[in-house]
Formats: C-alpha cells, sequence, structure tokens
C-alpha cells in the first residue's frame, strides 16, 4: 500500500526549509493519558492551537515503503509548548510504516482502524477538537499541564506508543508544526488529498464502471500512482 507515498514526500519537501528537532521514542516519556476526552474550560488555558483564526491541519499517511521511516520518532518544527507566548498555529502530521496488509479491502480497513487510533488518545492537559473532514484539529492546553511540564515530545510518545499497540504497526513518524512561517496552506492541501485517495479507495472498493472518460475518479488515478492498477484490478475480481 504505497497510495500516500507521495504525499508523504511531498510534506517532506515542504518542511525541508524549516528548521526542526527530532526525538527518537522512547516509551517511558509518554504524558500521562486521561483516560478520556477532558474538557478544559477557556479560563483553565493556557494555549490554544490552531484556534482563534489560526492554521489547523492534520493529516495521517499509511505505507508499507519501509525505505520512507527506519524509527519511532517525533519531529517539532517550530517553539515547543514551553516556548508559546500566545495561541499559535498548529499542525499535526502522522506518518505510519506498516507490514503487508494484503489486499485492497483488508488495506482499506487497516488505514481507518489505524485513523480512528486519534480517538482513543487523550493526553492530560491536552484537550483536541478534530473537523476530520476539514483536515483540521485544534487544541486547547491546560495551565496545570503547561506548569508540569507538557511538551510535544511527551505528546508526540503518547500518540506513537498508543499507535504501537497495532501490531501491523513497524515505525511511526509524529510531526507538530508550530513556525508561524510554515506553509499551512500547502500542507492543508495536502492533507485535503489524503482525504480524496482514502475516500476514492472507498469507492473503488464498492465497484465503479471502468471507462475512465466518464469516471469522476480519473483526476486521482491519473495522479496517484499505483490508483490506476488498483482500480482496475477490482474490477476483474
Amino acid at each position: 500500500m504505497e497510495l500516500y507515498n507521495g504525499i508523504i514526500k511531498q510534506t517532506e519537501e515542504l518542511l525541508a526549509g524549516s528548521s526542526g528537532i527530532t526525538w527518537p521514542y522512547a516509551a517511558g516519556g509518554a504524558w500521562p493519558d486521561a483516560g478520556k476526552n477532558e474538557l478544559i474550560m477557556q479560563r483553565e488555558s493556557a494555549l490554544e492551537l490552531g484556534g482563534s483564526g489560526h492554521s489547523a491541519v492534520t493529516y495521517s499517511c499509511v505505507t508499507t515503503d519501509s525505505a520512507l521511516l527506519t524509527r519511532d520518532e517525533v519531529v517539532l518544527y517550530g517553539p515547543d509548548i514551553g516556548k508559546l507566548k500566545a495561541d499559535s498555529h498548529y499542525a499535526r502530521i502522522v506518518f505510519i510504516t506498516v507490514q503487508d496488509i494484503g489486499q485492497a479491502d483488508d488495506a482499506f480497513d487497516a488505514i481507518r482502524r489505524l485513523d480512528f487510533v486519534r480517538y482513543h488518545i487523550f493526553p492530560r492537559g491536552f484537550m483536541m477538537r478534530a473537523l476530520p473532514d476539514d483536515c483540521r484539529e485544534q487544541v486547547r492546553i491546560g495551565r496545570d499541564a503547561v506548569g508540569k511540564g507538557i511538551s510535544f515530545r511527551s505528546v508526540g510518545f503518547s500518540f506513537i506508543k498508543k499507535y504501537r499497540e497495532n501490531p501491523t504497526v513497524k515505525n511511526v513518524r509524529l510531526i507538530f508544526v508550530t513556525d508561524p512561517k510554515a506553509p499551512y496552506g500547502a500542507l492543508l492541501n495536502h492533507g485535503k488529498r489524503v482525504t480524496e485517495i482514502t475516500k476514492s479507495l472507498s469507492t473503488i472498493l464498492k465497484g465503479m464502471p471502468t471507462d475512465c472518460a466518464a469516471c469522476n475518479l480519473k483526476p486521482i488515478c491519473d495522479e496517484v500512482e499505483g490508483m490506476k492498477e488498483l482500480h482496475f484490478s477490482q474490477r476483474k475480481k
């Protein structure tokens, strides 16, 4: 499953102009999990990420190409939580390498399961509000969590720890972006493209005609390596 490889490479190219910090994963450094989504009132908040008119982007890409990711790690572009002085632009991007996940329908199920992981991660004092159809995620961080030293490193480790519970997962890269000069608009476009690819994969699995001239998936099939072959292989079944 390498349908998202182009997005992974293009995302890395977009962020190459920014200076990033990388932390190899250490399970012991994960931030405590609250066990459920916390409600942090505005009066209890120290910071908001992606709110108040700021950019907010999130998306995840799954691949079986191990060459694109060789270890678990968290990468930060921009100031860490403790150094932010005010509400900020924000992006959280996830790349996941997995073992061979079989046929297209099995691969789609695996992608959906990994996508749903984000709804089962509850870093204490880090309230996430997701708008997945818009590829947006806003975060409210509590004063108490900031006082106790919450960081993108520890929150990212929490995500990786949860993803690693899935036996098909080989490596995870969690990318956080708070750099005010980062290309959030271009990142959002990549997020929307990920959504289009996933929706197209779902549509193909339901059965589609092979008349390319009349198919509304043609632009995606033409641009995404492997999509057209997948489309025709499903038609032959």
